[in-house]
């Protein structure tokens, strides 16, 4: 039969592993390093994996396939169910998707040695690495940063990441709009606010119009705000 089904193209494709997380019916597995449909009978065509993948390698196709087993999926979720007590990482390290637990304030500074401590909370941090469905996303207050803003501002963490969600990126630099795919956090995600900071040089200002971008196109009202840093590290608005 013709039927919807989904297509990875291996070239895009970083072996992340998040689709394989993504389908619930076990459809996909990371296979030296690149994810493959393996079970064509276990796919849906519905495409869970499609947001969750950070670099576009997931789409659409009609072809032929055999009909959607849900019978088969069922019985080999529940062979399967001991297995899944205990998520097992496969691919990039660098992007797999972790939250981590600040508890407190960092203490104030007492000496010139003293170490200001990490208010990250979460991995990866760039916009285009970020699964478009991590649970820290979920009522999350979400900093839109240029990466160059942390250098310029040295109270960064305490200022402005503390008890935020960090996406960061370079217009500049980077390949593509980002407003696609902040637009598509958003809308997947309950997020109670956005702030979004960015460098006074104007090619900042994509990230700022990609950010604006996202929030009218997710059709959601939420409370957000834009700073600039000046490129000597003060705050000018």
């Amino acid at each position: 039969m013709i039927r919807q089904m989904i297509k990875i193209e291996e070239d895009k494709c970083n072996g992340c592993g998040l689709c394989a997380q993504a389908c619930h019916e076990g459809a996909i597995a990371v296979i030296d390093g690149k994810a493959k449909l393996i079970r064509d009978d276990y796919c849906d065509g519905l495409g869970n994996c499609l947001p969750v993948c950070p670099t576009g390698a997931i789409s659409f196709e009609e072809r032929e396939a055999p009909e959607f087993d849900k019978g088969a999926v069922v019985e080999n979720q529940r062979k399967e169910q001991p297995k899944q007590s205990q998520p097992v990482f496969s691919g990039c390290p660098g992007s797999r998707s972790m939250a981590f637990e600040r508890k407190g304030d960092a203490p104030a500074e007492t000496s010139p040695s003293f170490e200001v401590g990490s208010q990250l909370r979460q991995w990866p941090v760039q916009i285009k690495l970020a699964p478009v469905n991590a649970p820290y996303f979920e009522n999350a207050n979400l900093l839109i940063a240029a990466d160059c803003s942390a250098f310029s501002y040295g109270n960064f963490h305490n200022k402005f990441m503390k008890n935020h969600i960090v996406l960061i990126g370079c217009p500049k630099l980077d390949d593509g709009d980002y407003s696609e795919k902040l637009c598509a956090i958003i809308k997947n995600n309950q997020i109670k606010s956005v702030k979004v900071v960015r460098m006074e040089v104007p090619c900042c200002g994509g990230i700022e119009n990609a950010a604006i971008l996202a929030l009218k196109n997710s059709g959601k009202m939420i409370p957000w705000q834009v700073i600039t840093i000046s490129t000597d590290g003060k705050i000018l608005d």
